[in-house]
Order: structure tokens, then C-alpha cells, then sequence
């Protein structure tokens, strides 16, 4: 994410070199601002007999089904955005879950981190608004389903398919 104006009193940000690296300063409060991107945890979550719920998020695709994704809270880390994110998005309980890998997704400045999240098999909640359904897929269907074009799931689930 590059800022233009500070996010503390709103003026016009200025460039400076910061060591190596090229920032942004706010004039007024001294703020200082780096090229951040965004980080978001990307989770397949695999139940104990080994299957691998989805989502189906039509703003992301009508017809393909993604794993549970979303953005870090303020104060967050990352393992309690994983637990949150897999919570809200599909109301089972994380049991324990394994860093598998991290990526820069260029289109949209985002830092997409990833894991697997083990759960017990539990009714679905689909109290979230950006949820439109949900479903438990056994491995060798997943390759068929996930979104992949212009989305992170399929990249990840690449990666994933040897700890299940």
C-alpha cells in the first residue's frame, strides 16, 4: 500500500530516503511511511478425516470455490487472525495450525501468508456477509473446484497438498 497523505492529521506526505530504501515523511507530525503491503492469512482448513472445507465467495468467483482468507486485525498475529478468520468465515474450531508458505500478490499490494488449519468436523456457520456457501471437498476433488485465475487459493493449495 503507498499512502499520499498521513493517516494521523491528513497532509500531503513528502518523499525522503529512509537508509536504503525510498519513503515518505508527513511535513507537519513526522510521521514516517514505507511501501507496505497488506498482510492476509490464506488458510485450507482439513478436518481428522482429511478433508478440506471451501468457500464459495461469488464476489471472487461464481463459479469456483476459494479456501478462508482475510485481513489482519490491528494488534493481531498471525496465528490468532488464522484461528478468527476460520471462526467467522465457518464457525469450526482451530485445533492447531501449520505455517506452509508466503507470497506478494502484485494486483492488489497484498502480503499473502499461508496455512493449514486443523479442525474437528462441526456444523457450519455462515454468519459472515462475504460467505455465500460452504462445503467439505475430499483431496482429490479440490484440483477441480479451486479458484485460481486472478486468486490466491489455487497457489497455495499446490503447496498444501503434501501435509494433508
Amino acid at each position: 500500500m503507498t499512502f499520499k497523505y498521513c493517516a494521523e492529521c491528513g497532509h500531503k506526505l513528502e518523499d525522503i530516503q529512509c537508509g536504503d530504501d525510498d519513503c515518505k515523511i508527513c511535513p507537519v507530525c513526522k510521521k514516517i511511511y514505507g511501501s507496505s503491503p497488506l498482510p492476509i492469512v490464506e488458510v485450507l482448513v482439513v478436518n481428522e478425516l482429511h478433508e478440506i472445507l471451501l468457500l464459495k465467495q461469488n464476489y471472487i468467483s461464481e463459479t469456483k470455490w476459494t479456501v478462508v482468507s482475510g485481513y489482519m486485525t490491528d494488534g493481531e498475529t498471525i496465528e490468532d487472525a488464522v484461528v478468527r478468520e476460520v471462526k467467522e468465515e465457518t464457525g469450526q474450531d482451530v485445533i492447531s495450525s501449520r505455517y506452509i508458505s508466503s507470497y506478494y500478490f502484485a494486483p492488489k499490494q497484498l502480503i499473502m501468508i499461508g496455512f493449514i488449519a486443523y479442525v474437528r468436523k462441526s456444523r457450519f456457520s455462515l454468519d459472515s456477509a462475504e460467505v455465500d456457501d460452504i462445503k467439505w471437498y475430499k483431496k482429490e476433488e479440490v484440483n477441480d473446484v479451486i479458484a485460481r485465475e486472478n486468486n490466491c487459493s489455487g497457489m497455495h493449495w499446490d503447496k498444501c497438498k503434501e501435509f494433508i
